[in-house]
């Protein structure tokens, strides 16, 4: 850990330059400690390109129920169909269902895939960020997520921005606030969680950003702290990763990107709040501005930002609980998808938004819906894929996937395809020295 102090002078923003800035101490996924230099120094060995391409990863914890999203089974009895309608999309012949009505005139850049296999029955977001089982090379850390893959491979756009965000708040059931884990390529490439412990590492001057009431305070303080450093000499005694760690954390543009006062209302208002939180038990909220920071962060400079969006686990009420979530997701993805298109990101930007299982086609006496992994179903847009379309489809009653299944790896390997990384070629070597393919299956042909 590095501290920096400055003179023992009090000024007129009431702000000690006996007090330090604290560098490094990020607390990574339950690891030990490790010094954002060392993060920097590790990073260092791998490659960089000029392009900014990014994924933001929707996790719908819980495993959302298939045939009440996007393949509503019409002629299915009434103990399997449900309650909800089918509605006619922006793209003729494409229906959803009646919960997703932004959705659906969004559906020219949306691909629905109805037919997604292989998941493991397993309440947890790994899968869905891997392209893996937990089981894979578990003796050697396991397979490395999207983004900590992003952070090896391709390293930061920015140096004082992190390439890899992740949001999820802290849930009961802990899989459910996973951001995605770094696997065999270690600590150095975990993501930067404001909401979780390295939230310490907003910590500047003894103040922290959430205890600000003015804005303008943390700003002067930034300014004053690099003046200091500066005229003291402390920063050309350090290395260039620490002074890129220094960097990181003196600049405003993180902050700037998690500071939602910044942004118009009206777009803060078009996202909404996704409140009050239903349903939440031991999962995670709807937080529909978690969406909308996601943008800002990828606009920052980070390359890949996941979060959980509310607890699908819909053993009980399940219509009661699509409607509240639904209606939530409808309007804060509508809106990301809308305000990416406005600011030229929405080629660039790949959103995914799906859960880990699908649910049991027959309702049970709860009025809900069980776990059932033999087929589920992904939402995907932008990110320069040919969209529009509908991939896969199931039986009759929602049971398995009838035409063209479509791998969870396949999903995978389609998000690294539009980050320009091709899954064929491109392998990272693990600990024991042999090269490691990011997945084994290719993109999904009909997107690509």
């Amino acid at each position: 850990m590095l501290s920096i102090y400055g003179p023992a002078t009090r000024y007129c923003d009431g702000i000690s330059r006996r007090s330090f800035l604290k560098i490094g101490s990020f607390v990574m996924g339950g690891m030990a400690s490790l010094s954002l230099p060392q993060i920097l120094r590790a990073e260092s060995a791998s490659g960089r390109r000029s392009s900014h391409k990014a994924v933001i990863n929707i996790f719908l914890g819980g495993g959302p129920p298939h045939q009440d999203l996007w393949d509503i089974k019409t002629e299915a009895p009434v103990e399997i169909r449900g309650e909800f309608q089918p509605i006619d999309t922006k793209v003729p012949g494409i229906q959803i269902g009646e919960v997703f009505p932004k959705i659906a005139a969004l559906a020219d850049k949306a691909v629905f895939v109805r037919s997604v296999v292989g998941c493991p029955d397993r309440h947890e977001a790994f899968h869905c960020y891997t392209g893996w089982t937990q089981e894979s090379l578990r003796s050697l850390g396991g397979r490395p997520s999207i983004g900590a893959a992003l952070a090896r491979l391709k390293g930061p756009v920015d140096r004082s921005v992190p390439p890899f965000v992740g949001l999820a708040a802290r849930t009961q059931h802990s899989p459910w606030s996973d951001a995605g884990t770094t696997g065999f390529l270690g600590a150095a490439y975990s993501p930067f969680k404001p909401e979780g412990e390295t939230r310490n590492d907003l910590t500047l001057n003894g103040i922290s950003a959430d205890r600000l009431g003015d804005r303008q305070a943390l700003l002067t303080s930034l300014d004053n702290l690099k003046r200091e450093a500066d005229s003291s000499g402390m920063i050309d005694g350090m290395d260039a990763f620490t002074q890129a760690a220094f960097g990181v954390l003196t600049s405003s543009k993180l902050l700037e990107a998690m500071d939602l006062r910044k942004e118009d209302p009206k777009v803060i208002d078009r996202y909404g709040t996704g409140k009050p939180y239903n349903y939440q038990f031991d999962g995670a909220p709807t937080c529909n501005d978690q969406l909308l920071m996601a943008r800002r962060l990828v606009e920052a400079g980070v390359r890949c930002v996941t979060l959980t969006f509310g607890r699908w686990d819909s053993h009980g009420d399940n219509f009661k609980l699509v409607r509240d979530h639904g209606g939530k997701l409808d309007q804060c993805v509508s809106a990301l998808v809308q305000d990416l298109d406005e600011r030229g990101m929405l080629r660039d930007v790949t959103v995914a938004v799906w859960g880990e299982f699908g649910r049991t086609p027959r309702i049970n006496g709860g009025r809900g819906r069980d776990h059932w992994p033999q087929v589920s179903c992904a939402l995907l847009l932008g990110g320069g894929m040919r969209t529009g379309q509908v991939i896969g489809s199931t039986n009759r009653l929602g049971e398995h996937a009838d035409d063209r299944p479509v791998h969870f790896q396949e999903i995978v390997s389609t998000i690294y395809h539009n980050l320009g990384i091709d899954t064929q070629r491109t392998a990272i070597v693990d600990p024991t020295g042999r090269p490691q393919y990011l997945v084994e299956r290719p993109p999904m042909r009909e997107v690509v």
